[in-house]
């Protein structure tokens, strides 16, 4: 695979991560975040997703759960969130010149021309997540790969994967390593997949990421388009999107 020119960097349960970092005595409690008008779970610490707690169940429907496990609550802060956001940001920018805030709890960083400063992109994302919890307060984890596709994949599998220890890279890894990793995520999680693409490519035999990144790239077109033909080139490790295409 191709040398890294993307990482992600994603905050790990991030609402809930700030409540918790003005609350050090909820420090290993379960918690949830809620809507703007308290009715549905819109966050959830590591603990509450490990008493099943799922992301937009009603919070009146976990009534018991709360009670029960003693889980704490939190109406959304926005302006705390964002803050927080802002504060992580900061600290991503001494990493890059070139940075793309995707969304209020992850950020792409481009990496070309950086591999130089760094052992390995796994020491930098390592030293990322450690800079980050420490200046910010907020856990992170890194993913990286040749695409911005890839390194959204790269930090799902550092999220999911323990021995990663919450940093992914994909170039990295033996390309037999890499196929058994894609071959265990399920197509929907690919970023740019949505619930009805993946219904309609299971029926081209197509369930993994593995699988979308080995079909041939004039089926994914004649069936589901140019942006879809992207996202399988983007697999490859032929990168479609620059920083400045996804706003």
């Amino acid at each position: 695979m191709r040398k890294p020119a993307f990482a992600l960097v994603d905050c790990n349960n991030f609402y809930a991560s700030c409540e918790k970092l003005f609350r050090p005595d909820l420090r290993n409690t379960p918690v949830v975040v809620l809507s703007n008008n308290d009715g549905c779970v819109v966050a959830r610490s590591k603990e509450a997703k490990a008493l099943g707690i799922k992301m937009g169940v009603p919070v009146h429907h976990i009534k018991l759960e709360i009670r029960r496990y003693g889980i704490q609550v939190f109406s959304s802060n926005y302006t705390l969130y964002a803050d927080m956001s802002n504060r992580v940001t900061d600290v991503l920018r001494q990493y890059s010149p070139r940075l793309e805030v995707y969304s209020i709890d992850e950020s792409f960083l481009a990496l070309d021309g950086l591999a130089g400063l760094w052992p390995s992109m796994s020491g930098m994302g390592q030293a990322i997540r450690h800079q980050v919890l420490n200046w910010v307060g907020v856990p992170v984890c890194v993913g990286i790969g040749a695409t911005k596709t890839l390194a959204k994949l790269a930090n799902h599998i550092a999220k999911k994967q323990p021995q990663f220890a919450g940093v992914c890279d994909l170039s990295s890894l033996p390309p037999a390593e890499v196929d058994q990793l894609l071959g265990k995520i399920e197509v929907g999680d690919v970023w740019g997949v949505g619930r009805r693409i993946t219904e309609q490519i299971a029926r081209l035999g197509i369930h993994s990421a593995q699988e979308l990144r080995n079909a041939p790239l004039k089926a994914i077109r004649q069936h589901f388009g140019v942006v879809m033909e992207r996202t399988c080139a983007e697999l490859r490790g032929v990168s479609c999107l620059a920083l400045e295409d996804v706003a």
